[in-house]
C-alpha cells in the first residue's frame, strides 16, 4: 500500500492494526483523493473556487465514490487517486442539496475494496472513531465523537443530527468516519469549533451515512433525489448572537432580485417570527416547493422592510455535468 510522504499525522494519533478488530489497511484503501476542476464562469466558482481537492470513499464494488457534494458541484473534470497510486477520471454522477452527499462514478477501474456502510447511531459522544483520507495510515486520524446535534449552515442547509469529532482532520472534505466495527458511518463536511464542557474544541462535522440509503436509488437514476426541490432564496444568513443577519446574497439569485441587502436582519417568514437559523430555513421550506413566493419581514437601518422573494430551484443555477 503506497502512502504519501508529503505530510503525515504524528504517529501517536495514527491508527495501528493491533488496535482494531478489522483489517485496518483494507479499510484505509477505500479512501481516494479527488482533484476537481470547475469552469471559471460556474455559479459556485467565486465561493468554492475553480480547483478543489478533498477525499471520497469507495462504497460499491464497481468503484462508486461517496464524497461531500460541494467538492464536485459544477465539476468539468475529476481525477481520483488511490493509495496504490492509480489515477482514474471520474464523472460527477449526483449531488443531493439536502444531505450534502455527492457521488462520483470512476471512468476506469480503481481496483480498491469497497467500504461497508454502518450507522452513525452506533456511536455516541465519548466514543472513539477513525477519520480516513487518501494516503493510508499517515493520513488517518484517531478521533473522538464530541457531539451529535442539529446543524444549520448559512447556505440554506439543515441536518437534524450531525456528528462532530475531534481533533480535526486537515483534509476534512469527503473524509470518511469509520466506527469501531470498521464500517463507514459519516462523510466529512466542515471544520468547526464546538463547545464541550465549557471549552471550545476544534473538530469536524460529519454527515451521517444513515441519510444515504433512502435517496441512493434516485441519486443513481436521476442525479438527485426524486420529488420537488426545496425553495431556495440565495440568501446567506448567519446567527449573530441570536440575530439572523444577511451576510451575503447570491448574485442574480432570488433574494438579490427581491432587494434583500447585506446587513438586513430577518425577523419573520410568512408573518411568523423566526429566532434561529434552522427555524428560518424550515419555515421557508414549509411554504411549498421551489418557485413558491416567500414573504420576509426584515429590519433595515431601524425600519421594517417587507420583501416578497420568488424562490427558485438552486440546481437551475448550476452547470450540469457533461457526459465523457
Amino acid at each position: 500500500m503506497a502512502e504519501s510522504t508529503e505530510w503525515a499525522f504524528p504517529e501517536r494519533v495514527q491508527p495501528k492494526p493491533e488496535e482494531f478488530r478489522f483489517d485496518l489497511d483494507q479499510v484505509l484503501d477505500a479512501a481516494v483523493m479527488l482533484h476537481v476542476e470547475v469552469p471559471e464562469d460556474a455559479f459556485t466558482a467565486s465561493i468554492l473556487g475553480t480547483e478543489r481537492a478533498g477525499n471520497g470513499v469507495v462504497i460499491r464494488e464497481d468503484g462508486l465514490v461517496l464524497t461531500i457534494g460541494y467538492l464536485i458541484t459544477e465539476a468539468s473534470m475529476i481525477w481520483l487517486t488511490t493509495n496504490g497510486g492509480a489515477v482514474v477520471a471520474g464523472h460527477p454522477l449526483a449531488y443531493d442539496q439536502a444531505t450534502g452527499f455527492g457521488l462520483v462514478q470512476p471512468l476506469g477501474r480503481l481496483r480498491v475494496p469497497a467500504l461497508a456502510r454502518g450507522s452513525a447511531a452506533t456511536v455516541a459522544p465519548g466514543d472513539d472513531v477513525l477519520v480516513i483520507g487518501q494516503g493510508g495510515r499517515a493520513h488517518a486520524l484517531k478521533a473522538e465523537v464530541i457531539a451529535k446535534r442539529e446543524f444549520a449552515g448559512y447556505w440554506e442547509y439543515v441536518l437534524d443530527e450531525a456528528v462532530f469529532a475531534a481533533p480535526p482532520h486537515p483534509q476534512w472534505g469527503g473524509a470518511g468516519m469509520v466506527g469501531p466495527d470498521g464500517r463507514l458511518i459519516g462523510i466529512g463536511s466542515l471544520f468547526v469549533q464546538e463547545a464541550v464542557d465549557g471549552e471550545t474544541v476544534q473538530g469536524n462535522m460529519f454527515v451521517p451515512i444513515d441519510l444515504l440509503d433512502p435517496i441512493l436509488p434516485d441519486m443513481l437514476a436521476l442525479g438527485r433525489p426524486a420529488g420537488p426541490a426545496r425553495p431556495w432564496l440565495g440568501m446567506y444568513t448567519t446567527d449573530d448572537r441570536g440575530k439572523l443577519v444577511v451576510g451575503g446574497v447570491a448574485k442574480g439569485g432570488p433574494a438579490a432580485r427581491a432587494g434583500v441587502r447585506v446587513g438586513d436582519m430577518v425577523l419573520e417568514v410568512g408573518g411568523r417570527r423566526v429566532n434561529a437559523l434552522a427555524e428560518l430555513f424550515r419555515s421557508v421550506w414549509r411554504l411549498g416547493e421551489a418557485g413558491v413566493e416567500v414573504p420576509l419581514t426584515l429590519a433595515r437601518e431601524g425600519s421594517l422592510v417587507r420583501a416578497r422573494v420568488r424562490s427558485a430551484d438552486r440546481n437551475d443555477f448550476l452547470k450540469k455535468p457533461q457526459v465523457h
